[in-house]
């Protein structure tokens, strides 16, 4: 049986305002302004231009000030509550009666234009540079397709061939499609039906192509490329030459080995010194495994670390700053608030008709938008300086020396007791985030990590103990390298009572390879 019921629920919903803040908070410098960038081109009430005297007065309105106005927008003329309706909702809701221009003049016309540059911002430097330096080269597949043009072809279908062949070539140099797929893509794309020897043909003229070792469908034969190349150049040695004969035939006949480093087995089937096994290997662990990353411009674009944070130490005293190089002035377009002017005068005081409700409307709410993303920058601005200034303090005897063994237990839940914001504020400040030290630019979410205690019942970072991990690592004996039943055993009398697959774990965090794979001859 149907029956209709009528209920009523409190729920919470994100304002405008608190989603756009949310997704500015993860943005990193790098590309804020191309977001913002983004907003110019999408709301004509938003212009960039020089922060004044007046613009800072606009950050000293309160939030209450602000909810005021919200609540006072809300309820429109007759003040009968409509200011509860969630914001949200807050954009559908048009005023059913005529509207009198002063309700909506008087919130714009009195007002400062809003700016969110902060004079915590090292002195608000303008003379710098805000662009990135862009790199302007050919690409990796460009520059093999230039060297298609040095191939001898009889006709043209051979030139789409070959061309099909290096557009199907990866990012690190490798082909890795089958012939039958590339076969297809000439029937589909170009309308040339090929046989798979020909493939085959214009592959191996193509892994001539310059890096050595282009083309290749793995790493093996990438490898046997890389040394064909080096055996037949004019300037290698007999010696020479002799040392990568042994280095060819480790890689075609004993790979499995060698990937393994079953080194005495590899002495022994081969029947060499281990001078001469050791100056095999070294000409193997010269060549490059990814053909394409010798390249200095290959396909993937160029990625810069833009710090979100700079920390200068100032005889002794640190000092914060954020950095805003990227990001422009924003105010509100004058020729808005002119537009609303002209009405005024227009209409001197009697009601708006619908045409002219309809264009007062629309610029409302462009002005309005242009505010609300002004003031979600400003926020992002000071929620991203509290975020790290908590933080510095936390690691200040860090970022004071350096030291990493001085990095304190920290979780986002210390900062975010410190700061008063939500944890998952804090997260959003810390992530694809990067602060510039004197020691090097170092990322946000390196700081946290967790704690355990010493044998002298102190609390140390995991951070702490990954340090000595690796300089016990790297102190190491490579011809025998130590187990993690060893390094643990070494950890212990240094003070850290860790478990075996606890040193493992960390091991596999900062990237080691286990014993067997760190031997060297």
């Amino acid at each position: 049986m149907l029956k209709q019921q009528l209920t009523q629920k409190l729920q919470q919903k994100l304002s405008p305002q608190q989603i756009q803040l949310m997704k500015l908070l993860q943005i990193p410098t790098a590309i804020l302004d191309q977001r913002i960038q983004e907003e110019l081109e999408a709301n004509p009430a938003l212009e960039e231009g020089d922060t004044t005297e007046e613009d800072y007065l606009e950050m000293g309105r309160t939030e209450d000030t602000k909810a005021e106005e919200d609540q006072r927008e809300g309820e429109g003329e007759n003040g009968e509550g409509e200011g509860e309706v969630d914001d949200l909702e807050r954009e559908e809701v048009m005023p059913e009666e005529e509207v009198l221009l002063d309700d909506y003049l008087n919130d714009y016309m009195d007002d400062d234009e809003a700016s969110y540059k902060y004079q915590t911002e090292s002195g608000g430097q303008e003379e710098e540079n805000k662009t990135l330096p862009v790199a302007v080269e050919d690409t990796f597949h460009e520059y093999l397709e230039t060297q298609i043009g040095m191939l001898d072809f009889k006709e043209e279908r051979e030139r789409i061939i070959a061309r099909q062949i290096v557009g199907s070539i990866d990012d690190d140099g490798y082909l890795r499609r089958e012939n039958d797929a590339i076969l297809d893509d000439l029937v589909f794309s170009q309308n040339v039906s090929a046989r798979p020897e020909e493939i085959e043909y214009w592959l191996a003229k193509i892994q001539r192509f310059d890096p050595p070792g282009v083309g290749a469908r793995n790493l093996q034969e990438s490898l046997l490329l890389q040394i064909e190349h080096k055996m037949t150049r004019s300037d290698t040695s007999y010696d020479e030459r002799l040392i990568l004969a042994i280095s060819r035939k480790i890689i075609a006949n004993y790979f499995d080995e060698f990937t393994k480093k079953h080194y005495p087995r590899l002495q022994r089937q081969l029947n060499l010194t281990e001078d001469e096994l050791k100056e095999a290997i070294d000409e193997i662990l010269k060549l490059n495994p990814k053909p394409a990353s010798g390249h200095v411009s290959n396909s993937r674009s160029t990625h810069y670390i833009v710090p979100d944070f700079i920390i200068i130490n100032n005889d002794g005293e640190l000092e914060l700053s954020l950095n805003t190089r990227n990001a422009p002035d924003l105010h509100i377009n004058n020729h808005y608030r002119d537009m609303l002017r002209s009405y005024k005068h227009t209409v001197n005081g009697r009601r708006a008709t619908n045409k002219e409700k309809e264009a007062i409307l629309f610029i409302k709410q462009k002005i309005d938008s242009a505010k609300w993303f002004i003031d979600a920058i400003r926020q992002r601005q000071q929620t991203m300086f509290n975020t790290m200034y908590a933080i510095m303090n936390y690691q200040y005897e860090f970022f004071s020396s350096g030291d990493q063994k001085r990095l304190r237990p920290m979780i986002l839940k210390d900062i975010a007791d410190i700061t008063g914001l939500d944890i998952s504020t804090v997260s959003r400040v810390a992530n694809s985030k990067f602060v510039q030290t004197e020691f090097g630019t170092k990322r946000l979410k390196d700081f946290f990590s967790e704690s355990l205690q010493n044998q002298d019942g102190l609390e140390v970072s995991t951070l702490e103990v990954k340090k000595i991990l690796t300089d016990i690592i790297s102190a190491e004996n490579k011809r025998k390298p130590l187990s993690d039943e060893k390094l643990k055993s070494m950890l212990m009398k240094k003070g850290y009572n860790i478990a075996r697959r606890t040193v493992a774990k960390y091991r596999e965090q900062l990237n080691i390879s286990v014993a067997r794979l760190r031997k060297e001859l």
